[in-house]
C-alpha cells in the first residue's frame, strides 16, 4: 500500500540554520534608507532584517542583489526575489551550473562552469548576449561591473589575464597586466577605475583599469583570498580580506601595510564580507553557519562582534526540549558546543560554549591550536528546578570518563566535572561515560561508565553520593539510564541485555528482567512510568515499570534505532530510524498509526512539553526540523497502517524565520501597499457569520425576562406651560413662576405599520428572490426590542398576514441554505416561533 506523505506531521520550518558557503550580498533600500544582507541557506534566502519565505526547489549555489531585486541560482536555472519573498522572474538557458552572477544596471550577468556568460534583460528574461569562452585560454572565474564604467564588465580568469568586455560592442579589451596564478575575486574600491584582486596564491593587487596600471600588492599567509571589502566614507582607509582558515587581514591603504588580525573570525572559510557604506560595521558569513556583523569602536583597529547569529559548524547529536513551555531546545553538535534554539524567535537563542577542561587556558590559545577543548557531547540531560541556584544540566563526552554539568541561566559550562575517585589521579584510555540522567527534582546525576558502574553525584556540590551494585551494576557497558518522576527507582541497561531496578537510597537491587536482544537505549516517560527499549535487532520494547513487565513489542524498522520521543500524554511512541524513516506508534492499541521517510537519517527526535511540534536533526544536516502536529488543528485518521505499508519521502521543511523586531521595520512590499478585501463568504460549504455584535442577537429569546426587570413604562419630567399640546395624561405638580411643573406620563406604543411588513408583502412570497437583502438589512439594523415589534407585526392579529409569515420563513431558509449570517438566522427564527 503506498503513501501520500505523513498523517500526523506536517513540516514547519528549521532552526539554526543562518549561512553556508555563498557569499552574502548587500543591499541598500532607498525608502528606508538602510541596508539589508542577503544570505544563502540551503534552499532559502534570509534576508536581514527581512525574511523571504519561498525556498527554490535545490540548494542555491550562487548570489547577488541589486536595489530592486535579489537573485540566487540553483544549478542552471536563475530566479529574481522582490519584495524579499517571492519569485517574480525565472531565467532558463544555462546547461551547466551557474557559478558567478554580477547585477548590471537593467541587466544580470552569469556565468556557468562550462565557461558561458550570458547577459539577461531583467524584465523581460530574454538573453541580451551570450558569450562562450575557450576555457583553456581564459576560464572566467571573477566578474565585475566597474563603477561609472558604461555597459562594461570586467572579467578575470583561472590563466590570471583580465578582460574588459563592452557588452553592447560586443568587443573585449585585454590588460597586460598578468598573473601566473588564478583571479578569485574581485572587489571595486572607493576611487574609480581601480579595483582589487584577490588571487589563489593570498596575494591582493590593487590596480587602476583605466592606465592598466598596479598601485599596490598585499599578501595574506593563510592561503587564498575569498573575500574583499573597503572600509569607506568614514576617514579610515582600510581594506579588509577573508582567507579560508577563518581569518580576516585588515591593511592600511595609506601605510600599504597590515594593520590589525582578526584571528578565529569564523571557525571556516570565509565566505563573504562587506563594509556598510560610512559606517564602522564590517558584515561576514562563512560555511560555519554564522552571519556576523562586527564594529571597529576600540583602539587597535580591531572589530568586535556587534550582533550575530550562528548555529551548530557541525551537524547535532541529540536534541532535547528544555523545561515545560516548549521554548527551548537543547542541542549538542558534533562541533563540540551545546546551544539552546528558541522555537518562537532567532533572538532567544544562545550558546553554552565549547567544553573545555581548562577554560582559561582554552582563551590563551584560541579555537584553531585549544588542546583543552573536550570532545563532543554524547549525551545529557537537562531539568529546570533549582536551575537558578546551581547547574540544571549533565553531559557526557565521546571516548571521556569526566562528565561535565553546564548552567542554562549563566549560558556557559558549570562549576563540576564529575568522574569516579579511583580515576581521580590519571584518566583511563579505555573507560568512559556513556549515559546520564538528572532527577526531577535537579538534585542528583546517575551517570553510567562504559565499565558497567552507575554512580550518584550531587549537582549543587559535585560530591559522589554512591553507587549501585556491590562493584558495578552491570557486566557489560551502560546502554541508558532512567530515574523515575519521585526519585524512587533508577532503571539502567546494560550491554549483556538486562534491565535492572534500583532503589534510589539504598542502592539495592530490586528486579532483573531480561530482553531478547541487546538494549541500545531506553527511554522514560515519567508521568505515566512507561519504559521504551530499543534494541539491536531494530525493535522496540515497551515496559511499564510498575509491574515490570513488557507490555508492547514493536517491530518494523530495518536499521538501526537513533533515537526515540514519546508524546506529552504517554500516548505515543516516535521513533527514527538509519532506515530513514519515522514512526509513530500507538502505545494503548499497539499498532503504527504513522510513518514517512526523510532523505537522511533522523539522528535524534524530541517532542514539545506541549504537543504541538516534534523536533528532529539528521544526518549530516546542521538544521533543527520543525514538525507540527497535525491532530491538534484537524481531524487525523489514526487507524492502524497495513502490513505492506510503503511510505512516501517527506521534504525537510524549509527556513521561515521571523522577522527581528529589534533592529529593523517591516520592509514594504511594494510601492503601493495592496489591502486584501475578504469576501462576504468564502465558500458556499462553510458557515459565514455576521459579525455583529451579541446585544444584537443573542438576547431576543430572553427579553420578556429583561421587561419584568424593567418598567415598561418611562416616567419623564417636562417643564411645561398651560397648554401643552400632547395626547398624554398630565398632572400639575406645582407652580414656578407661573410655569406649570407637570409629571407627563408616555407609553410606548408599537408603531402603526411594521416596514418589516411592508418590505415582505411587496415581495413575491412564491419564491423569496436572493437578491433581496432589504428585510435581513432591516433588522441588522434594529435593536431586540424593535425585532420583536417588527415580528409580531407579521402575523394576522397584528395586522399582517399568513402570506407575509410565509415569506419571512422562506427569507430565513435562503438564509440557512446559503450559510451566511447564520447565527442571526437561528436567532430570527428562534424568536419568530416564540411569538
Amino acid at each position: 500500500m503506498a503513501a501520500e506523505g505523513a498523517a500526523l506531521f506536517a513540516g514547519f520550518r528549521v532552526l539554526g540554520r543562518f549561512s553556508g558557503h555563498v557569499p552574502h550580498a548587500l543591499r541598500y533600500h532607498g525608502r528606508h534608507r538602510e541596508f539589508y544582507a542577503a544570505v544563502a541557506v540551503g534552499r532559502s534566502v534570509h534576508c536581514y532584517n527581512v525574511s523571504p519565505r519561498n525556498a527554490l526547489p535545490q540548494d542555491i549555489t550562487c548570489l547577488a542583489a541589486d536595489r530592486m531585486l535579489i537573485f540566487a541560482s540553483h544549478d542552471n536555472v536563475l530566479h529574481a526575489f522582490a519584495r524579499n519573498k517571492e519569485v517574480v522572474h525565472t531565467y532558463e538557458g544555462h546547461k551547466a551550473k551557474i557559478h558567478l552572477l554580477q547585477p548590471f544596471g537593467d541587466h544580470i550577468i552569469s556565468v556557468d562552469v562550462d565557461n558561458v556568460l550570458i547577459v539577461w534583460d531583467i524584465q523581460s528574461e530574454e538573453e541580451y548576449l551570450q558569450v562562450e569562452f575557450d576555457k583553456a585560454t581564459f576560464a572566467v572565474s571573477a566578474v565585475l561591473h566597474p563603477s561609472t564604467y558604461l555597459n562594461k564588465i570586467l572579467l578575470g580568469s583561472e590563466q590570471g589575464s583580465l578582460q574588459l568586455w563592452n557588452i553592447r560592442s560586443n568587443a573585449a579589451i585585454s590588460f597586460s597586466f598578468l598573473v601566473s596564478v588564478a583571479v578569485l575575486f574581485f572587489f571595486q574600491a572607493p576611487a574609480v577605475d581601480v579595483v582589487a584582486v584577490g588571487l589563489v596564491s593570498g596575494h591582493i593587487i590593487v590596480h587602476n583599469i583605466k592606465f592598466d596600471e598596479t598601485l599596490m600588492k598585499f599578501q595574506q599567509d593563510w592561503g587564498p583570498i575569498t573575500a574583499i571589502s573597503f572600509r569607506t566614507a568614514d576617514g579610515h582607509p582600510v581594506m579588509a580580506a577573508g582567507s579560508p582558515v577563518g581569518h580576516i587581514g585588515l591593511w592600511d591603504l595609506e601605510e600599504k601595510k597590515l594593520m590589525c588580525q582578526m584571528k578565529d573570525a569564523h571557525s571556516t572559510a570565509v565566505a563573504g564580507m562587506s563594509f556598510v557604506p560610512g559606517e564602522p560595521l564590517l558584515i561576514t558569513n562563512g560555511a560555519d553557519n554564522a552571519i556576523r556583523v562586527w564594529i571597529f569602536d576600540g583602539p587597535g583597529g580591531a572589530g568586535r562582534v556587534l550582533r550575530s547569529r550562528m548555529g551548530h559548524s557541525a551537524p547535532p547529536t541529540k536534541i532535547r526540549y528544555h523545561g515545560q513551555n516548549g521554548e527551548q531546545i537543547l542541542s549538542a553538535g558534533q562541533d563540540g558546543t551545546l546551544q539552546s534554539f528558541s522555537t518562537v524567535h532567532d533572538k532567544f537563542n544562545k550558546s553554552l560554549g565549547r567544553g573545555s577542561i581548562n577554560k582559561k587556558k582554552s582563551k590563551k590559545k584560541g579555537l584553531k591550536l585549544d588542546t583543552m577543548a573536550l570532545p563532543p557531547i554524547r549525551d545529557f540531560a537537562s531539568e529546570i528546578a533549582h536551575q537558578s541556584d546551581w547547574d540544571g544540566i549533565i553531559a557526557c563526552h565521546q571516548g571521556y570518563i569526566t562528565c561535565t554539568t553546564w548552567n542554562y541561566q549563566k549560558t556557559s559550562m558549570g562549576a563540576h566535572k564529575l568522574r569516579p575517585e579511583e580515576f581521580s589521579e590519571h584518566k583511563p584510555v579505555d573507560i568512559y561515560a556513556t549515559a546520564v540522567d538528572i532527577t526531577s527534582c535537579g538534585n542528583f546525576a546517575v551517570i553510567g561508565l562504559s565499565t558497567g558502574q552507575v554512580d550518584v553525584y550531587n549537582m549543587q556540590s559535585g560530591i559522589h553520593r554512591g553507587r549501585y551494585g556491590k562493584e558495578k551494576a552491570h557486566e557489560g557497558a551502560i546502554r541508558g539510564l532512567a530515574v523515575d518522576g519521585l526519585n524512587q527507582l533508577v532503571i539502567t541497561a546494560g550491554s549483556e541485555g538486562l534491565i535492572k531496578f534500583w532503589k534510589f537510597k539504598t542502592k539495592d537491587l530490586v528486579h532483573c528482567t531480561a530482553l531478547s536482544s541487546s538494549p541500545s537505549a531506553i527511554l522514560l516517560h515519567r508521568d505515566s512510568g512507561i519504559l521504551g527499549i530499543a534494541l539491536d535487532d531494530f525493535s522496540i520494547n515497551v515496559l511499564d515499570i510498575e509491574t515490570r513487565k513488557i507490555v508492547r513489542v514493536f517491530s518494523g524498522h530495518h536499521g538501526r534505532i537513533n533515537d526515540m520521543t514519546f508524546s506529552p500524554d504517554g500516548r505515543w511512541l516516535i521513533t527514527s530510524s538509519m532506515d530513514c524513516t519515522i514512526k509513530t506508534w500507538d502505545l494503548p492499541s499497539g499498532c503504527l498509526i504513522d510513518c514517512f521517510l526523510v532523505d537522511s537519517a533522523a539522528v535524534s527526535l524530541t517532542m514539545s512539553p506541549t504537543g504541538d511540534f516534534l523536533a528532529s536533526t539528521h544526518v549530516d544536516d546542521l538544521g533543527i526540523y520543525l514538525w507540527s502536529n497535525r491532530s491538534l488543528y484537524s481531524l487525523v485518521s489514526l487507524r492502524p497502517l497495513p502490513a505492506d505499508y510503503e511510505p512516501s519521502l517527506v521534504a525537510l521543511p524549509g527556513t521561515c524565520p521571523m522577522q527581528d523586531e529589534d533592529e529593523a521595520g517591516d520592509e514594504e512590499t511594494c510601492d503601493e501597499m495592496i489591502e486584501y478585501v475578504s469576501p462576504e463568504q468564502l465558500e458556499e460549504q462553510l458557515v459565514t457569520l455576521s459579525l455583529l455584535p451579541e446585544s444584537r442577537w443573542k438576547n431576543l429569546l430572553s427579553l420578556d425576562i429583561i421587561k419584568r426587570k424593567e418598567e415598561f413604562v418611562n416616567y419623564m419630567y417636562f417643564y411645561v406651560g398651560k397648554d401643552f399640546p400632547h395626547p398624554t395624561t398630565c398632572r400639575v405638580l406645582g407652580k414656578a413662576g407661573g410655569i406649570h411643573l407637570t409629571k407627563v406620563i408616555i407609553t410606548l406604543h408599537a408603531a402603526e405599520d411594521p416596514q418589516l411588513r411592508l418590505i415582505l408583502m411587496r415581495i413575491n412570497i412564491a419564491k423569496f428572490p436572493s437578491s433581496n437583502t432589504a428585510p435581513l438589512n432591516l433588522l441588522k439594523s434594529l435593536g431586540p426590542s424593535n425585532i420583536e415589534i417588527e415580528l409580531r407585526g407579521l402575523a394576522p392579529e397584528g395586522g399582517g398576514s399568513l402570506e407575509v409569515m410565509q415569506s419571512f420563513l422562506r427569507m430565513i431558509g435562503m438564509m440557512l441554505n446559503k450559510k451566511y449570517n447564520f447565527e442571526l438566522a437561528q436567532a430570527y427564527l428562534a424568536l419568530f416561533l416564540k411569538v
